[in-house]
């Protein structure tokens, strides 16, 4: 079977301004392969930038941590843009959210193809995600982020959150009902559960140093999906996860982009 990783879905620029200003590369579906790559994985991103000058951002992020440009969309409009505004003491504020070009991303038949040769596909933010799911049923491991995909069907590995006040048992039980073979909720401070069947798993959240919470959903998933591909148990996965989401709390953005005047050289 096929080791690397195919990711699919949303990237988007993380447009930081106020007591901090910068531009981050990030997007759900981007960060889980950009944390999968810096796990050591073999991974493979699918997804849209604009015809814009934000668009290198993203492409830079993609080449920094070693994953090729080559299936990258180039589709006329903007690329995905987030404005983040930070106080004084840290606080953020998300101002305006345009999806761009990823709202209209899907892989072409030849995308389709190379994607199924994957050992693993994650799902994050993509319109059409039941069709993609549809399209490569039977034919490899899917897992998607269903916080921000909508959709069940045809699906191995869903992951939701339930917040720190939500039912998280609850949510599982009802989305295994649709008959997703391994259900995980995160339940950010409160840690994450896990419904394979009929036996259940549970994880703490690991202590961290927070700097910014961006990103730390998307690194669980990435944590959890790597240590699945080493053929870890479900509680290592989780365990996994966790420690991959508290490392990403200690940094700003949802991967360790370097100093500006490093990156620049």
């Amino acid at each position: 079977m096929s080791t690397w990783v195919a990711v699919v879905g949303d990237n988007c620029v993380d447009r930081y301004r106020g007591s901090v200003d910068r531009d981050y590369s990030g997007g759900n579906a981007f960060n889980v392969a950009v944390q999968l790559a810096r796990a050591g994985l073999a991974v493979r991103y699918f997804g849209a930038v604009g015809t814009d000058a934000p668009a290198a951002i993203i492409r830079s992020g993609l080449e920094v941590n070693g994953i090729s440009t080559g299936d990258l969309t180039v589709l006329d409009g903007p690329t995905a843009v987030t404005e983040i505004s930070v106080s004084a003491d840290g606080d953020r504020t998300f101002d305006r959210e345009d999806f761009g070009v990823t709202a209209e991303y899907f892989p072409t038949e030849a995308e389709l193809n190379r994607i199924a040769g994957a050992g693993w596909v994650h799902i994050g933010m993509l319109p059409e995600a039941t069709r993609l799911r549809k399209a490569l049923a039977g034919r490899v491991t899917v897992s998607q982020d269903c916080a921000v995909a909508s959709g069940l069907s045809d699906l191995d590995v869903a992951f939701l959150s339930a917040g720190e006040s939500g039912d998280a048992r609850e949510i599982a039980a009802g989305t295994a009902a649709s008959g997703v073979g391994v259900v995980v909720v995160t339940r950010g401070a409160e840690g994450s559960v896990c419904l394979s069947g009929d036996r259940w798993y549970e994880q703490a959240a690991l202590p961290a140093d927070v700097v910014d919470t961006t990103g730390a959903g998307d690194s669980f998933i990435a944590g959890f999906i790597a240590a699945r591909l080493s053929r870890e148990s479900l509680p290592e996965a989780l365990a996994t996860g966790a420690r991959f989401a508290a490392a990403t709390c200690a940094y700003r953005s949802g991967w360790p982009h370097l100093p500006l005047d490093k990156e620049s050289r």
